[in-house]
């Protein structure tokens, strides 16, 4: 078991993919461990989660999203976005090869490969490539079958219920 890296994904329809893959970056921080997030998809720079990481010991984090994805490729938008998320799965790439850190949080690429932003291969291939004492911690929706059979923890989040749908704004502190 200890031969390969440890995998997490946190995946679903409901909300905490992405904050509780930022616990697993306060948990590494507080014990010394360098950590990179790369961030795809997304591209709300108020987030409350971020602004903390960003003064936590340890951590580098970059954005490489453009926010939502047009459906059709033939939209002259989804080039830019493309553009961006492989700006993105280059840093990414890095970070795994480069035994520079402890934990990599590719946060929302199983977005990315479910919009046809980032190749499924890819992904499966460096996830495979990674060193043995390396954490990554993916999220995102849509977690694919290779990706979900790579990984040794999954957890998929699931919406019950939700303020928004019953009318309640995001919120400071909640959604950001």
């Amino acid at each position: 078991m200890n031969d390969k890296p440890r995998i997490l994904i946190f995946t679903g329809d409901g909300k905490g993919k992405t904050t509780a893959a930022m616990g697993m970056v306060l948990r590494a921080s507080s014990h010394g461990m360098r950590t990179k997030v790369v961030q795809f998809l997304k591209s709300d720079t108020g987030s409350g989660e971020i602004a903390a990481l960003e003064k936590l010991p340890g951590v580098e984090f970059v954005r490489r999203g453009l926010g939502f994805v047009p459906k059709r490729r033939d939209d002259p938008r989804f080039n830019e976005h493309q553009r961006v998320a492989l700006e993105g799965w280059a840093l990414a790439r890095d970070a795994v090869l480069s035994d520079n850190y402890d934990l990599v949080v590719l946060d929302e690429i199983c977005g990315a490969i479910a919009a046809g932003l980032l190749e499924e291969t890819s992904v499966t291939e460096l996830l495979q490539q990674a060193p043995a004492r390396l954490r990554l911690a993916l999220t995102g929706r849509h977690a694919t079958e290779a990706l979900i059979a790579l990984a040794d923890t999954v957890t998929e989040m699931r919406c019950v219920k939700h303020g928004l749908q019953q009318g309640r704004p995001a919120q400071s502190g909640v959604e950001f």
